[in-house]
This record gives C-alpha cells, structure tokens and sequence, in this order.
C-alpha cells in the first residue's frame, strides 16, 4: 500500500504477455515491480479518476483466472433426494433408500466431456445431510447404504473419472445440515464442517471449485447456525490453495437468478466497502482479502459501474458464475423427463452466460441408475453440434485488420491470431479506439465475439459493431462491458467491411479476440 505522501506515483499495467506485473514509479529515481493482485486499496478522499484506473489494474488470481478459462462447468445433483422424488430433504431419510442400480460416473464425465464441459461439481452433501462419501463424522452417508454393500464412495468414482478423462473435479458441500444434532450449536457444528472439508479436500485428489450456498437454519436446539466462514475459507487455502470457492465464498459469486442468464454490463471488478484492517492492508498474503470478505446480496443490476466504485474502500475481482439446470428440477424427477431443455435453449443459455462475461454451470441430475438419462444426453450433444457450426469458423481469421492506434509490439493483427497470450491495445492513455476489418469478401454473419486481455484487467465500458454499406459505415450492434468473452446476437447480415468502436474504456483497452460467425441455417444442425 502506498501513502498519500508519493503523490507523484503512477501505476501502469505491463504488457507482458504471461504474467501481468506493475511497475511503480515513485519520482524518478525510484522504481519497482511487483506481482498484479486481485484487489486494490483506495486511499481515503481518493479522486474518481485514480480509483477507476485502479479498477482497470486489478487482475484475476490465477486460479480465478483458469476457472473463467473453463468457461462450462457440469453441476450434478444427486442423492437421497434422487430417490425420495423431491428437491430438498429434511434429514429423516433413511439411507437404505439410495440404491442406484447401474451407477456409471464415467459415463457422466465422458457425456460432458463431449459437451464441452470442463469442470464438474458434485453435491457432496446436499441439506438433508446424507453425505456421498463414507464420512467418519457421520453414519448419515453411503456406508450405511445398500449400495456397493456399503463400501462405495460416489465422490472417490466421480474424482476418478474426472482424473481420467482429464476434467476439473470440484464438490458442493452444504452448510446447513438437517440430520447432524451439532447444527445449531454453532461452534460444535462449524469443527464438524471443518472436518468433513478436510475429509473432502485431503483424500480425493487436485479439487478445481469448492461450491457453497447461504442456506441457513435452526437445529434440534431451536438456534440459528452461525457460519465461520472465514474458517471455512482458511481449511481450504491450507489443503488445496489453487481452488476456487465460490457463491458464498471470495472468489466467484452467484449472477443473481437461475435462468442461466447474465447482465448485459458484467463488471468482474466490484466495490468493498467494509473496512480494511492495517494488517491486511500491509499483508502479502495472496489470500489477505479473506479476512475482509463477508457475503452479501449481489443480484442488483449494476455492481461495478463507475457510479458503484465511488465510496469503495477496496476493489476486488469477484465474477459472475450462472447456474441453471436442464430440468426444472435440480434433483432427478421422472415425471420431468418430457421437460428437458432443448440444444436450441441451451444455446441462448450459453450465449447469455457465457458470453456475457460469466461461468455457465449447467445442472443435470442423474437418475435412479446413476446415470445421465437419455434425453439430457441427447440435448447436451444436439447443443455440441450446434455450438461445433456456429463457432467453428472465424469468418474474420484470414482478414487485414487495421487500427486507430496500437502500442509497440500489441498490434491489432494479435485480436485474430487465435492466441490468448497476445493481444492488441493502444498507447498508454488512449481510451477510445477503433479497429477496421477487411474481410476481403462480402460475407454472412451473425454472431460477434469479442475477448479482453482480462490478465490486465477489464477496461472496456462501451463499444459499438458497424459495416461498411454503399460506402458509409453504418451501425450493426451495440454493448457496454466485454470481459472475458462477450458474444452478441443480431440478424444475419452480408459485408465486407465492419469496425469495431471502442467508445469508452477505464484506460486503454486490451482485445485478445475478435471473431465474426454465422450460426446454421434451419435444419443444418439436426
């Protein structure tokens, strides 16, 4: 943290390609590099325009970064609730329900797999406390089940098989526990929390995303639990420092709704408010923040604008991951069956989370098998096919691409090389821009996909997609933030010639891509 007594201090992201520093000037004798964080501290009474460059400066943590790299993740929801045919359990259940007759975790990571999908989360334990693994804190779990005669382990499979076919393992493990008698005396229950992380985090190999919601209650002593979180956060930085916790944790937050649908204007870069203590603010720990965070309701529309930023004590980065299932349900329901999504609205999902500069993670819930049903199989590859059409092609790889300005070395050929460690951007300072694509044809196209260098941070407030018509540029699409991938939709249209505007940035922005598609026409993708 630098005092308000180096007022001549500037900060400027380096434009190296791999891991973003930034070099700090302080007068002209003093000079010094340090690593990119994902926070900033704000000074007391500092001015607007210093705290949005700020916000321009902060960067993902690597493992917030590989977990937005992913971008499709598969949530599987199953257990007790699979059996009994509802969505929560209250803890009475017996465990003699959970039998499933032909259990096949491989054919789960191999369907999503196929899919696309990079990540897959497991409800370790849902509410009902029954846990898929053979717990030692509990006989409320799959040891005292007739399954495998008592000695299956549905996580030990699950982790196997994502090890196998080289998916990202992660788990959901629920706070509120409706079977355990400790929940409600809130200190006993937290070290039986604690532990049962441990048991998760130390025996099933690398874990990618650990998942928690706020569902909270009163146990068999008619108290409200009382969460540690930030005992929680600490057991998990110990065992497996590379996971991303997520929705009630620091590192990745719930978009707001389950409809599998981002903002329109997703900044990663939010406000804190709270107070930042001395030690934290001197710390060096990459996980200092921690201490600070407190979860809280993020689901108003705008989170980060610059409107937001004011009155911040800190700014962290804090994206937006979109959940939704493929059912109505979350668990499993015959009866539902007949109601799963088709490849067509799995699309829009897709479009709408993904390329809105978040995470999709897409529920589907094996049945009574354990296994993936057959009509979600046959959605999930109908949605491969149609997403293999759409972007299999950049109709703008091959095309001359000019640009108002760039800095040494950062192009604006780099948006199209297909490299995510390249990038275009201009001079230091220039905060708008434009790029001109010759596509040396007239083509068809109705998809633009645009990516920031995110790796130095998310810049980009506003820009605008023209063509050239009859000689004049005229006005295709609009948006605001891009992130790390920002796709929009818009009718086909035949041309030769588009620009691309960037009409406000919080300093000058970096593009690492830039594409032009056109979905299939009717029919082409059955």
């Amino acid at each position: 943290m630098i005092s308000k007594k180096a007022a001549s201090f500037f900060v400027l992201i380096a434009t190296a390609a791999a891991v973003p520093a930034i070099i700090i000037w302080l007068g002209r004798e003093q000079k010094k590099t340090v690593p990119a964080r994902n926070y900033a501290l704000i000074e007391p009474g500092e001015a607007m325009n210093s705290i949005v460059r700020k916000a321009a400066g902060v960067v993902p943590a690597p493992r917030q970064w590989a977990w937005q790299s992913r971008e499709f993740a598969a949530f599987f929801h199953f257990g007790v609730n699979t059996f009994t045919d509802r969505e929560w359990g209250d803890g009475t259940e017996d465990p003699g329900m959970f039998n499933p007759t032909d259990f096949d975790a491989r054919q789960w990571v191999w369907i999503i797999k196929s899919a696309g999908m990079k990540t897959l989360i497991l409800t370790a334990k849902h509410h009902d406390g029954f846990c898929l693994w053979p717990s030692a804190e509990t006989t409320h779990s799959v040891k005292s089940s007739p399954w495998r005669g008592g000695k299956g382990d549905v996580v030990g499979e699950v982790a196997a098989a994502c090890r196998e076919f080289g998916i990202g393992f992660g788990f959901y493990l629920s706070p509120w526990d409706r079977h355990e008698p400790s929940y409600g005396d809130s200190p006993r229950y937290n070290e039986h929390f604690r532990r049962q992380l441990r048991e998760l985090l130390t025996n099933y190999g690398p874990v990618a995303e650990v998942w928690f919601d706020g569902a909270c209650g009163e146990g068999p002593n008619g108290k409200r639990q009382e969460y540690d979180w930030a005992s929680y956060y600490r057991t998990i930085r110990e065992i497996q420092p590379e996971a991303l916790v997520a929705i009630m944790g620091p590192d990745a937050r719930w978009v707001g709704r389950e409809s599998g649908t981002g903002r329109e204007t997703e900044w990663s870069v939010l406000p804190v408010r709270t107070p930042i203590p001395v030690e934290v603010a001197a710390s060096t720990d990459p996980f200092a923040m921690d201490a600070v965070f407190v979860p809280r309701d993020l689901t108003d529309v705008d989170l980060g604008s610059r409107e937001k930023l004011a009155g911040a004590t800190a700014l962290i980065w804090y994206p937006a991951e979109t959940d939704v299932s493929i059912r109505p349900g979350w668990f499993y329901h015959a009866s539902q069956d007949g109601e799963v999504k088709s490849p067509e609205r799995l699309l829009e999902i897709y479009e709408s989370s993904i390329g809105r500069n978040g995470v999709l993670l897409l529920n589907i819930p094996p049945d009574k098998r354990g296994r993936i049903h057959e009509n979600d199989e046959k959605s999930l590859r109908g949605l491969r096919r149609i997403l293999d059409l759409t972007y299999g092609t950049n109709l703008a790889a091959a095309a001359a691409v000019r640009a108002s300005g760039a800095a040494a070395g950062h192009g604006p050929k780099n948006i199209l090389d297909d490299d995510p460690d390249t990038f275009w951007t201009t001079p230091e300072g220039g905060e708008k821009a434009e790029i001109e694509i010759d596509l040396s044809a007239p083509a068809e196209f109705d998809r633009l996909v645009l990516q920031e260098y995110i790796r130095a941070g998310q810049r980009v407030e506003g820009f605008s997609l023209d063509i050239e018509d009859g000689g004049a540029w005229k006005p295709l699409a609009r948006g605001t933030t891009i992130g790390f991938k920002r796709i929009l939709r818009f009718p086909p249209v035949s041309a030769r010639k588009v620009r691309l505007v960037v009409e406000k940035s919080r300093t000058n922005p970096m593009l690492s891509s830039f594409g032009l598609y056109r979905s299939p026409v009717k029919g082409e993708a059955r």
